[in-house]
Protein backbone atom coordinates (compact mmCIF):
# COMPACT_ATOMS: atom_id res chain seq x y z
CA UNK A 1 0.00 0.00 0.00
CA UNK A 2 2.83 2.40 0.88
CA UNK A 3 4.34 1.78 -2.49
CA UNK A 4 1.17 3.06 -4.11
CA UNK A 5 1.03 6.26 -2.06
CA UNK A 6 2.51 8.26 -4.94
CA UNK A 7 -0.70 7.62 -6.85
CA UNK A 8 -2.66 9.65 -4.29
CA UNK A 9 -0.23 12.54 -3.85
CA UNK A 10 -0.93 15.34 -4.56
CA UNK A 11 -4.23 14.26 -6.16
CA UNK A 12 -5.76 13.29 -2.83
CA UNK A 13 -5.34 16.84 -1.51
CA UNK A 14 -6.76 18.32 -4.71
CA UNK A 15 -9.82 16.08 -4.52
CA UNK A 16 -10.34 17.11 -0.89
CA UNK A 17 -10.06 20.79 -1.81
CA UNK A 18 -12.63 20.38 -4.61
CA UNK A 19 -14.98 18.59 -2.24
CA UNK A 20 -14.58 21.21 0.51
CA UNK A 21 -15.19 24.11 -1.91
CA UNK A 22 -18.38 22.45 -3.11
CA UNK A 23 -19.45 21.75 0.48
CA UNK A 24 -19.02 25.41 1.48
CA UNK A 25 -20.98 26.62 -1.53
CA UNK A 26 -23.84 24.12 -1.47
CA UNK A 27 -23.96 23.29 2.28
CA UNK A 28 -25.33 19.73 2.25
CA UNK A 29 -25.72 17.69 5.46
CA UNK A 30 -23.03 18.48 8.02
CA UNK A 31 -21.76 14.91 8.32
CA UNK A 32 -20.23 15.22 4.85
CA UNK A 33 -17.72 17.73 6.20
CA UNK A 34 -16.25 15.13 8.56
CA UNK A 35 -16.25 12.48 5.86
CA UNK A 36 -14.25 14.79 3.59
CA UNK A 37 -11.92 16.01 6.32
CA UNK A 38 -11.09 12.71 7.99
CA UNK A 39 -11.74 10.34 5.13
CA UNK A 40 -8.92 11.74 3.02
CA UNK A 41 -8.92 10.93 -0.67
CA UNK A 42 -11.49 8.14 -0.29
CA UNK A 43 -13.92 10.27 1.72
CA UNK A 44 -13.64 13.17 -0.69
CA UNK A 45 -14.11 10.85 -3.68
CA UNK A 46 -17.25 9.38 -2.12
CA UNK A 47 -18.57 12.91 -1.55
CA UNK A 48 -17.90 13.90 -5.14
CA UNK A 49 -19.78 10.89 -6.49
CA UNK A 50 -22.66 11.36 -4.02
CA UNK A 51 -23.04 15.14 -4.12
CA UNK A 52 -20.94 16.96 -6.70
CA UNK A 53 -21.77 14.90 -9.78
CA UNK A 54 -25.57 14.87 -9.13
CA UNK A 55 -25.41 18.64 -8.48
CA UNK A 56 -24.02 19.16 -11.97
CA UNK A 57 -27.49 18.54 -13.39
CA UNK A 58 -29.10 20.97 -10.94
CA UNK A 59 -26.48 23.64 -11.64
CA UNK A 60 -26.28 23.15 -15.39
CA UNK A 61 -27.64 26.66 -15.87
CA UNK A 62 -24.34 28.03 -14.64
CA UNK A 63 -22.60 26.31 -17.55
CA UNK A 64 -25.00 27.90 -20.01
CA UNK A 65 -24.04 31.43 -18.98
CA UNK A 66 -21.84 32.06 -22.02
CA UNK A 67 -24.58 31.02 -24.42
CA UNK A 68 -27.07 33.29 -22.67
CA UNK A 69 -24.73 36.27 -22.91
CA UNK A 70 -24.42 35.71 -26.66
CA UNK A 71 -28.18 35.43 -26.99
CA UNK A 72 -28.66 38.63 -24.96
CA UNK A 73 -26.40 40.50 -27.38
CA UNK A 74 -28.33 39.07 -30.33
CA UNK A 75 -31.70 40.08 -28.86
CA UNK A 76 -30.45 43.58 -28.09
CA UNK A 77 -29.43 43.91 -31.74
CA UNK A 78 -32.84 42.65 -32.89
CA UNK A 79 -34.58 45.19 -30.65
CA UNK A 80 -32.91 48.02 -32.56
CA UNK A 81 -34.91 46.99 -35.64
CA UNK A 82 -37.89 45.36 -33.94
CA UNK A 83 -38.65 46.69 -30.42
CA UNK A 84 -41.51 44.24 -29.90
CA UNK A 85 -43.00 43.01 -26.64
CA UNK A 86 -41.82 39.47 -27.41
CA UNK A 87 -38.21 40.56 -27.86
CA UNK A 88 -38.27 42.57 -24.65
CA UNK A 89 -39.80 39.61 -22.79
CA UNK A 90 -37.09 37.27 -24.04
CA UNK A 91 -34.43 39.81 -23.06
CA UNK A 92 -35.95 40.04 -19.59
CA UNK A 93 -36.02 36.26 -19.20
CA UNK A 94 -32.40 35.87 -20.29
CA UNK A 95 -31.22 38.65 -17.98
CA UNK A 96 -33.20 37.12 -15.11
CA UNK A 97 -31.46 33.78 -15.65
CA UNK A 98 -28.16 35.67 -15.53
CA UNK A 99 -29.28 37.22 -12.23
CA UNK A 100 -29.13 40.68 -13.80
CA UNK A 101 -32.39 41.62 -12.13
CA UNK A 102 -32.37 45.35 -12.82
CA UNK A 103 -31.85 44.83 -16.56
CA UNK A 104 -34.43 42.06 -16.56
CA UNK A 105 -37.04 44.24 -14.87
CA UNK A 106 -36.40 47.02 -17.36
CA UNK A 107 -37.00 44.57 -20.22
CA UNK A 108 -40.26 43.33 -18.71
CA UNK A 109 -41.40 46.90 -18.06
CA UNK A 110 -40.89 47.78 -21.72
CA UNK A 111 -42.75 44.63 -22.76
CA UNK A 112 -45.65 45.59 -20.48
CA UNK A 113 -45.72 49.11 -21.92
CA UNK A 114 -46.15 47.59 -25.39
CA UNK A 115 -48.55 44.82 -24.36
CA UNK A 116 -49.90 44.86 -20.80
CA UNK A 117 -52.26 41.87 -20.97
CA UNK A 118 -49.84 39.06 -20.11
CA UNK A 119 -49.82 37.93 -16.44
CA UNK A 120 -46.55 36.09 -17.09
CA UNK A 121 -44.76 39.35 -17.81
CA UNK A 122 -46.14 40.97 -14.66
CA UNK A 123 -45.12 37.89 -12.68
CA UNK A 124 -41.59 37.89 -14.02
CA UNK A 125 -41.25 41.61 -13.30
CA UNK A 126 -42.48 40.99 -9.75
CA UNK A 127 -39.83 38.29 -9.29
CA UNK A 128 -37.17 40.78 -10.39
CA UNK A 129 -38.45 43.31 -7.87
CA UNK A 130 -38.39 40.67 -5.12
CA UNK A 131 -34.82 39.76 -6.04
CA UNK A 132 -33.96 43.46 -5.76
CA UNK A 133 -35.80 43.61 -2.40
CA UNK A 134 -38.18 46.19 -3.85
CA UNK A 135 -41.40 44.97 -2.22
CA UNK A 136 -43.27 48.16 -3.04
CA UNK A 137 -42.85 47.49 -6.75
CA UNK A 138 -43.46 43.73 -6.48
CA UNK A 139 -46.81 43.92 -4.68
CA UNK A 140 -48.87 45.65 -7.44
CA UNK A 141 -47.55 43.22 -10.04
CA UNK A 142 -48.33 40.21 -7.86
CA UNK A 143 -51.78 41.59 -7.11
CA UNK A 144 -52.40 41.90 -10.85
CA UNK A 145 -51.33 38.30 -11.41
CA UNK A 146 -53.35 36.84 -8.51
CA UNK A 147 -56.42 38.84 -9.52
CA UNK A 148 -56.23 37.32 -13.00
CA UNK A 149 -55.59 33.77 -11.72
CA UNK A 150 -55.45 32.88 -8.01
CA UNK A 151 -53.81 29.52 -8.89
CA UNK A 152 -51.06 31.09 -10.99
CA UNK A 153 -47.82 29.07 -10.89
CA UNK A 154 -49.48 26.51 -8.61
CA UNK A 155 -50.33 29.21 -6.03
CA UNK A 156 -46.72 30.44 -5.85
CA UNK A 157 -47.71 33.94 -6.97
CA UNK A 158 -50.30 34.13 -4.17
CA UNK A 159 -47.75 32.80 -1.68
CA UNK A 160 -45.21 35.41 -2.70
CA UNK A 161 -47.85 38.12 -2.42
CA UNK A 162 -48.80 36.97 1.08
CA UNK A 163 -45.14 37.03 2.11
CA UNK A 164 -44.71 40.52 0.62
CA UNK A 165 -47.77 41.72 2.55
CA UNK A 166 -46.29 40.29 5.75
CA UNK A 167 -42.89 41.88 5.20
CA UNK A 168 -44.47 45.30 4.61
CA UNK A 169 -46.67 45.20 7.70
CA UNK A 170 -49.96 44.43 5.97
CA UNK A 171 -50.66 41.67 8.47
CA UNK A 172 -54.41 41.18 7.96
CA UNK A 173 -54.00 40.83 4.21
CA UNK A 174 -51.08 38.45 4.69
CA UNK A 175 -53.06 36.33 7.17
CA UNK A 176 -56.05 36.05 4.87
CA UNK A 177 -54.03 35.16 1.78
CA UNK A 178 -51.73 32.72 3.59
CA UNK A 179 -54.78 30.89 4.98
CA UNK A 180 -55.91 30.26 1.40
CA UNK A 181 -52.53 29.37 -0.06
CA UNK A 182 -51.54 26.78 2.55
CA UNK A 183 -54.66 24.77 1.74
CA UNK A 184 -53.30 24.05 -1.73
CA UNK A 185 -49.55 24.69 -1.73
CA UNK A 186 -47.04 22.76 0.35
CA UNK A 187 -43.87 23.86 -1.41
CA UNK A 188 -40.86 24.38 0.87
CA UNK A 189 -40.86 28.08 0.01
CA UNK A 190 -44.48 28.54 1.08
CA UNK A 191 -44.06 26.45 4.24
CA UNK A 192 -41.02 28.46 5.29
CA UNK A 193 -42.59 31.84 4.56
CA UNK A 194 -45.72 30.94 6.51
CA UNK A 195 -43.72 29.62 9.47
CA UNK A 196 -41.66 32.81 9.50
CA UNK A 197 -44.84 34.88 9.36
CA UNK A 198 -46.22 33.04 12.40
CA UNK A 199 -42.96 33.56 14.27
CA UNK A 200 -43.07 37.31 13.63
CA UNK A 201 -46.60 37.31 15.08
CA UNK A 202 -45.23 35.59 18.22
CA UNK A 203 -47.29 32.51 17.45
CA UNK A 204 -44.31 30.30 18.19
CA UNK A 205 -46.08 26.98 18.68
CA UNK A 206 -47.79 27.26 15.31
CA UNK A 207 -44.54 28.43 13.74
CA UNK A 208 -42.76 25.34 15.10
CA UNK A 209 -45.51 23.11 13.71
CA UNK A 210 -45.17 24.54 10.20
CA UNK A 211 -41.38 24.59 10.32
CA UNK A 212 -41.43 20.91 11.23
CA UNK A 213 -43.77 20.27 8.29
CA UNK A 214 -41.14 21.90 6.09
CA UNK A 215 -38.38 19.62 7.40
CA UNK A 216 -40.64 16.57 7.07
CA UNK A 217 -41.26 17.55 3.45
CA UNK A 218 -37.62 16.82 2.70
CA UNK A 219 -38.12 13.12 3.36
CA UNK A 220 -40.91 12.88 0.80
CA UNK A 221 -39.10 14.55 -2.10
CA UNK A 222 -36.90 12.76 -4.64
CA UNK A 223 -33.19 13.44 -4.35
CA UNK A 224 -32.98 15.89 -7.23
CA UNK A 225 -35.79 17.98 -5.72
CA UNK A 226 -34.07 17.92 -2.34
CA UNK A 227 -31.07 19.51 -4.01
CA UNK A 228 -33.16 22.20 -5.70
CA UNK A 229 -35.03 23.03 -2.48
CA UNK A 230 -31.97 22.76 -0.23
CA UNK A 231 -31.84 26.52 0.60
CA UNK A 232 -35.38 26.38 2.04
CA UNK A 233 -34.60 23.33 4.14
CA UNK A 234 -31.51 25.09 5.47
CA UNK A 235 -33.60 28.14 6.37
CA UNK A 236 -36.18 25.88 7.98
CA UNK A 237 -33.54 24.22 10.14
CA UNK A 238 -32.27 27.62 11.27
CA UNK A 239 -35.83 28.73 12.05
CA UNK A 240 -36.47 25.63 14.17
CA UNK A 241 -33.32 26.40 16.16
CA UNK A 242 -34.41 30.02 16.67
CA UNK A 243 -37.81 28.89 17.89
CA UNK A 244 -36.25 26.35 20.25
CA UNK A 245 -33.97 29.04 21.69
CA UNK A 246 -36.91 31.38 22.25
CA UNK A 247 -39.01 28.76 24.07
CA UNK A 248 -39.41 29.65 27.77
CA UNK A 249 -37.60 27.26 30.09
CA UNK A 250 -39.68 25.47 32.67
Amino acid sequence: MLGLSYLYYPWGFLVQIIALVHFVRRRPETYWFYIILFGGFLGAAVYIFAEVIPDAAVLRGAFQSFGRRSRIQAIETQILDNPSAGNYEELGELCFEQKEYSRARDGFSKAIALRSDSPYTFYHRAQCSLALDDLGAAIPDLEHVVASDAKFDYYRAAGLLADAYARTGRIDQAEGLFSEVIQFSTTPETLYNYARFLKLQNRHEQAREWAQKLLAKKRTLPRYMQRIERPWFRKGTALVKELAASRPRE
